[in-house]
């Protein structure tokens, strides 16, 4: 039989994930390989090929990347000009005048685009799309010719209020592209139409710094498949969950920031929906970071707006998430005031945690596991390190936290493990309880290599309900590559009373956009079993500046605006503002394409089996002071609807699993562990 692979691959700071879905067949395969920092492209072909014997059978490869994000946080994008207009060129330090530390009066922040390469152009377009000061291009030209003697290899044109009028911008750009010696112009009207200056600004400047970047990442990735002799489509996730086509994400770059994460709501969300969960709280715990959604009633929460890192505002529609530094990688230490603090700083894949052997010797969050009998030294996951070094683990936690603490190597490392949870348990009320939500009606969902060592304390520490353990945590991103739609995003500035608004106009701009949106989903060539369109607007009342997003559906008239701004404001504020007027600021419209979705039966435990049979002896760990000798059973081999009561740890390839004492977990019918307190 013809195999048809469809390959998601997510490459994390530490490994590289892999789950393959034979489309033929429905068997699944899962693979996990260090992480090639240097050249991450290396990495992906190394995953692919552990799961995919001839690279021919593979038909589709969806890839979560994080080239993005580490270029915008470590500032390695490339040399970008901008050209805007006269009098806005300092508005990416200006920002919105915030601070990286609140409560301090300093605070320093240098733009990826210095002032010598922002260039400034007379031209002006008034707010009502008027134009007083047509551009000349001979002026446009010359100072793009400056910045390009200046090392700029990428350019952004901002023009002030392009977003009502994209005349004079594009006008600029075309004469720009016709000298640039390379492809990578951004123009704001194509980026983000949207009213507010920086914001623009900054997504626009930051697409162009990374084009060049993800570009060649994309091209490398592309031709080391195509020597492999891969033939298949290549798509890369976006920030907001859907997948893109190579072009579209080499032509917005900006986009895929945050997509391996975003990948992982997504598997989670059908994770949870087919086992009957539809409130839940994801906990994606990798080497260097702990990332922290919520989905409500079976619902991802996307938030307009986000920023990398501090200044570096993306407003683009992302899965919303918080993300502190408590991976498995993080480094603890104890600070000036002899508090014993977890990240933000992490060890990451090179050097690694001190037990890997590879110069680090700082504690990390898994030399404690390690150290404590969580993680089994001789077995650890994803191939990098033949064997752990326990004993590396024991120097690092008893010179760096043990002594300065007066605990030993054991009660320190116990510390360790108690500080992450609490951070962790700090992310999760922030999008939960901090939000109106109350977590005893969610499920945790550990996932990530590192999640599930920590999912008995997060049930412990916030007082959910239970926790979710998917068949294969560690590859869970991967798995929501496989299954994530195709999806594009529009949005575009109406900034118009209700009463005032052309409803027939604003229907005509959704008709439009929805058919820009099928053509770019189309050009993915993938296979869709449907395609569906949402349609919101940003709508606040007169003189606020926060907005709300208002869903629309069905025919747009100017009373069910009304009615569907006012049920949002309602739930959002809990009262209305009688007597004043309502303002429709943007309209956004996404083109969804439904791609098929994993059975998940055939994640099920193979019938028969027992717990006795899945138990592969015991280890001696130290936990809530104490040792223990709890049982090792491989997670794999446990039949459906068997319990096991903690304390107990739970291996398997791609992570480890800890069952804390007073807690049991129980396996579903796909295969998932339920772990809850015992009755």
């Amino acid at each position: 039989m013809l195999r048809r692979l469809v390959i998601g691959i997510d490459v994390g700071g530490t490994f590289t994930d892999v789950f393959a879905l034979d489309e033929a067949s429905g068997a699944c395969t899962v693979g996990k390989v260090p992480t090639t920092r240097h050249d991450p492209a290396r990495g992906v072909l190394d995953g692919i090929r552990a799961v995919a014997a001839d690279l021919a059978d593979v038909a589709t490869i969806v890839h979560g990347t994080t080239v993005g994000t580490n270029a915008l946080i470590e500032r390695t994008g490339a040399a970008t000009g901008l050209i805007t207009t006269a009098g806005f060129r300092d508005v990416l330090e200006m920002r919105r005048r915030d601070r990286p530390h609140t409560w301090g009066l300093w605070g320093r922040f240098e733009p990826v685009v210095p002032r010598d390469r922002r260039a400034e152009i007379n031209e002006r377009t008034l707010a009502d799309g008027s134009i007083r000061a047509p551009v000349d291009p001979a002026d446009v030209k010359a100072a793009a010719q400056q910045l390009q003697k200046l090392g700029a290899e990428a350019l952004a044109v901002v023009f002030i209020n392009s977003y009502a009028n994209a005349e004079n911008e594009r006008r600029a750009v075309e004469a720009v592209r016709a000298i640039w010696p390379n492809a990578h112009v951004t123009a704001s009207h194509e980026i983000l139409p949207e009213i507010r200056e920086f914001e623009r600004t900054s997504t626009t400047v930051l697409n162009a710094y990374l084009q060049p970047v993800v570009g060649k990442y994309i091209a490398r990735l592309e031709d080391g498949l195509s020597a492999a002799g891969a033939q298949g489509k290549l798509l890369i996730v976006q920030s907001n969950g859907g997948v893109t086509g190579v072009d579209t994400a080499k032509r917005l770059p900006v986009r895929t920031a945050l997509s391996g994460p975003a990948a992982g709501v997504v598997a989670a969300v059908h994770i949870a929906a087919s086992a009957g969960f539809a409130n839940v709280i994801t906990c994606d715990m990798g080497g260097t970071s702990f990332d922290v959604s919520l989905i409500a009633n079976g619902e991802t929460s996307l938030a307009a707006e986000a920023s990398i890192d501090f200044g570096l505002t993306v407003r683009t529609p992302m899965i919303e998430m918080t993300t502190i530094g408590a991976g498995g990688g993080s480094i603890a230490f104890v600070d000036g005031g002899g508090i014993l603090q977890v990240g933000p700083h992490s060890a990451g894949a090179e050097p690694g945690p001190a037990c890997y052997g590879l110069g680090n010797e700082r504690p990390t969050v898994t030399d404690a596991n390690v150290l404590t009998g969580r993680i089994d030294a001789a077995r650890p996951i994803g191939g990098k390190i033949a064997r752990l070094d326990v004993e590396a683990s024991r120097r690092a936690i008893a010179t760096h936290v043990g002594e300065p603490l007066g605990l030993d190597a054991m009660a320190a490392a116990e510390a360790i493990i108690r500080v992450a949870n609490s951070r962790m348990a700090g992310a999760i009320r922030l999008v939960s309880i901090e939000r109106g939500h109350d977590p005893r009606a969610f499920v945790a969902m550990p996932f990530g290599g590192g999640g599930a060592l920590h999912a008995g304390a997060l049930i412990k520490e916030v007082g959910l309900a239970k926790a979710l353990i998917p068949r294969h945590p560690g590859v869970t991103s991967a798995l929501g590559c496989v299954i994530a739609d195709v999806r594009h995003d529009f949005v575009m500035t109406v900034n118009r009373l209700l009463d005032e608004l052309d409803v027939a106009a604003l229907d005509r701009d959704v008709r439009r956009l929805a058919r820009e949106g099928a053509a770019v989903i189309e050009s993915a060539k993938v296979q869709l079993t449907g395609c569906d369109m949402i349609v919101e607007l940003d709508m606040s009342y007169v003189g606020q500046t926060h907005t709300v997003a208002v869903p629309l559906g069905g025919t747009l008239d100017a009373a069910a605006i009304r009615a569907a701004f006012e049920a949002r404001y309602r739930a959002a504020y809990g009262r209305l503002l009688e007597g004043i007027a309502m303002r429709v600021l943007n309209l956004r419209v996404a083109v969804v394409g439904r791609r098929p979705k994993l059975d998940l039966s055939e994640l099920a435990p193979t019938p028969g089996g027992s717990l006795a049979a899945a138990q592969r002896g015991t280890r001696r760990i130290y936990v809530d002071g104490g040792y223990v000798e709890a049982p090792v059973y491989a997670r794999l081999d446990l039949p459906a609807g068997v319990v096991v009561s903690g304390p107990a740890i739970l291996e398997q390839p791609d992570t480890t699993i800890f069952i804390d004492p007073g807690l049991a977990g129980s396996v579903d019918r796909f295969g998932n562990m339920i772990i809850e307190r015992k009755e």
